[in-house]
């Protein structure tokens, strides 16, 4: 963590919640989160408690990017239900506090492990650590959206066809030189799109190991973070990419991954191990067209890393790394690129 008092008015930033949410006393002290790429996050500790605050950077932003409002509703939502998420406490939509839209909820005591390869977890619980990932993200997408009243969070039609139209709109208003891998994937991805079918699911869009947090004395989940790219869609796209994340390599981008571990010497599940237990959990068939999803995720990371090193070359990033991740937009192209080749 870094100190932030200079990027909050704290004073003011107290008397608001303190006006806003019940039992809040300050004084604040204020502590930035120093993981993340996209909306900055801060510790707020008062004499009495924790809270957890997420804003929009300042700055200009892309149009519909960071959503911290969805979040603070995905939040409100989910509480009570089988997916455990930390408990919403207040929405600010005036700018004029802080200096963007911001939302203030529990701090959640728990543990977060970064590298896939889970060094901190002893050999024999690292299956577990994947299982309980499965788990919750099985039991997210059995969410009856109806019940927890978000069936209109998403767009109706085709989620594919607007994923991949979203992203690559995203990314040409980000894009900074050619990248003939991008070109390749915004011409081949809409043809080979799979019919939707079934009752749309509320979908995570960000889920990897970093953003489960674990209970402290065990491997149970305790809550799952970063809800800003969650909607309603086809719940593949958060199982492929949450194994296109492990598929990157263990070090030279923002998300670790285990590309050339011995996952059995680790004790880790195989792809197709993990795959096989999503459908078995969720009771659904076994997945056909398998490298479109991955080559979706791969592009759709691309597009994500390109908007980054567009706001570090703009100067409102929230990360110091931004610039580095950002770089990374080519390479993931070209690893979709090649997924998609082994096909032909």
């Amino acid at each position: 963590m870094t100190q932030a008092s200079q990027q909050l008015d704290i004073a003011k930033l107290a008397r608001y919640l303190e006006d806003h949410i019940p039992g809040f006393e300050g004084p604040v002290v204020a502590e930035k989160f120093s993981g993340g790429q996209s909306n900055p996050t801060f510790l707020l500790q008062t004499p009495k408690a924790r809270y957890v605050l997420r804003r929009q950077p300042p700055g200009e932003l892309l149009k519909s990017a960071h959503a911290v409002d969805r979040e603070f509703r995905i939040l409100s939502a989910l509480s009570g239900t089988a997916v455990p998420v930390a408990r919403p406490y207040h929405l600010c939509e005036d700018r004029d506090v802080i200096g963007s839209m911001f939302y203030v909820m529990s701090f959640e005591d728990g543990r977060i492990y970064w590298n896939p390869a889970l060094p901190e977890v002893p050999q024999a619980d690292r299956a577990t650590c994947y299982d309980t990932m499965l788990r919750t993200m099985a039991a997210l997408h059995d969410i009856d959206v109806d019940a927890v009243g978000l069936a209109d969070y998403g767009k109706p039609g085709n989620y594919f066809e607007r994923q991949i139209g979203v992203w690559t709109k995203q990314y040409r208003l980000a894009e900074t030189q050619r990248i003939e891998a991008m070109e390749r994937l915004i011409e081949w991805l809409p043809s080979a799109c799979p019919a939707d079918t079934g009752k749309p699911s509320l979908v995570h869009g960000d889920f990897r190991l970093d953003n489960i947090m674990f209970e402290p004395d065990g491997y149970g989940a305790k809550a799952v973070l970063d809800w800003e790219l969650s909607t309603l869609g086809n719940p593949l796209a958060d199982l492929a990419y949450f194994c296109m994340c492990l598929r990157l390599p263990a070090s030279g981008s923002h998300i670790q991954g285990l590309a050339g571990a011995d996952r059995a010497a680790l004790g880790i599940p195989t792809e197709e191990e993990m795959v096989a237990r999503y459908c078995e959990l969720r009771g659904i068939a076994p997945i056909e067209n398998w490298p479109f999803y991955l080559a979706f995720s791969f592009f759709r990371l691309a597009s994500i890393a390109q908007g980054v090193k567009k706001r570090a070359l703009n100067g409102n990033a929230s990360n110091a790394q931004a610039g580095k991740a950002g770089d990374m937009a080519g390479l993931l192209a070209e690893a979709a690129v090649r997924l998609i080749d082994t096909q032909h």
